[in-house]
């Protein structure tokens, strides 16, 4: 009896001792939606194969920002790329991790996905609210053959601060003198329209035009292809009329000149030009601190999203995300090894 005693003991004393060595390495992220539905599931993938958890919640690009800028979190998510002058302020490295297709999506009772096109002027009219029913001679125009509804438009978008409505609005405002000098480009803008609904995250505004007879809004592509919301053609720069699909978003990311990108590789993807261009394509970030108090934990996030680049692809490609390219990868980790540091050692590799 004694000897087994002292075997549980014995026992409980060894657990004590490998228990910080056994604890699973643990990361916490926040920011972008956009790339939500991908991070999560590269996380789930890496935690199985590595043993290291990648926790990471999709509070807008806004509370990635914040969250960042406050050392709440270990890396923060944007798709509204930090501006040189903040990188240097706060010491922060800034990398992309993909590219996406913004999507109008839409809720109109008997108009089936890809039975209604846009050109970018119109796009803009309505979420300035002045082309206000789904009839309009402006849209009619557009859509000969579409049998569409004497119905209110109603324009769901962003409540909280969003890298989707940066992309969104940085189209908008590319393609309408108007909706530039009126609305502008940004996280959060003041939308003039009237008939209006504000919804959080890419899944709030989905989730809106669903409930909604007559909505319109905007989101990453991923949402709409899994909850099969209808979605919006585009009249893109060339002229030609697309459908948002892997195919179209990779065709305005070939265009993209990524060596002429500012500082933190801040470089945007719309109104592309290319036939086959989907016209409103975003690139979306990571930011973490240069300079990291825990060498352990830098190293370990750089691992994860180094994993995630030689394994993720066929995931993202899944969601119908864009990867980036290899000479685009080698240049984000030459950054790395350069920027990258705790307690003046290097990082990377």
């Amino acid at each position: 009896m004694k000897k087994g005693w002292l075997f549980l003991l014995a026992l409980v004393a060894a657990m004590v001792v490998a228990g910080p060595v056994m604890a699973e390495m643990s990361l916490n992220g926040a920011g972008a939606t956009f790339p939500q539905p991908v991070y999560q599931k590269w996380a789930y993938k890496y935690n199985q194969e590595k043993g290291v958890k990648v926790n990471y919640q999709g509070i807008g690009s806004g509370g990635g920002i914040a969250q960042i800028k406050a050392k709440t979190v270990d890396f923060g998510g944007t798709d509204a790329p930090l501006k040189p002058e903040d990188l240097e302020k706060f010491g922060i490295f800034q990398f992309p991790t993909l590219m996406g297709g913004v999507v109008p999506i839409f809720n109109v009772k008997g108009v089936e996905s890809g039975k209604i096109q846009l050109d970018g002027a119109t796009l803009a009219k309505i979420f300035m609210g002045e082309v206000a029913k789904w009839n309009d001679p402006v849209i009619k125009k557009l859509n000969p053959d579409a049998k569409l509804p004497d119905k209110n438009i109603t324009v769901v978008h962003r409540s909280d601060g969003s890298g989707t409505t940066f992309i969104f609005t940085s189209y908008l405002s590319a393609v309408s003198p108007d909706f530039k000098s009126k609305v502008g480009p940004g996280k959060a803008v003041k939308w003039p329209g009237k008939n209006s609904v504000g919804a959080k995250g890419n899944p709030g505004v989905a989730g809106q035009v669903q409930n909604i007879d007559g909505a319109i809004g905007y989101v990453e592509y991923a949402y709409a292809y899994q909850n099969k919301i209808p979605t919006i053609n585009m009249k893109n720069k060339a002229g030609k009329v697309v459908k948002p699909d892997l195919d179209t978003f990779q065709a305005a990311a070939a265009n993209a000149d990524w060596k002429s990108a500012p500082p933190g590789f801040a470089l945007m993807l719309i109104d592309q030009p290319g036939d086959n261009s989907w016209p409103i394509v975003g690139v979306t970030w990571i930011m973490v601190y240069k300079d990291q108090a825990d060498a352990k934990k830098g190293k370990a996030i750089l691992d994860f999203f180094d994993w995630c680049f030689k394994n993720g692809g066929d995931m993202a490609k899944e969601l119908h995300y864009v990867s980036l390219p290899d000479n685009v990868v080698k240049m984000m980790q030459d950054g790395w090894a350069k920027e990258m540091k705790s307690g003046g050692k290097s990082l990377w590799p």
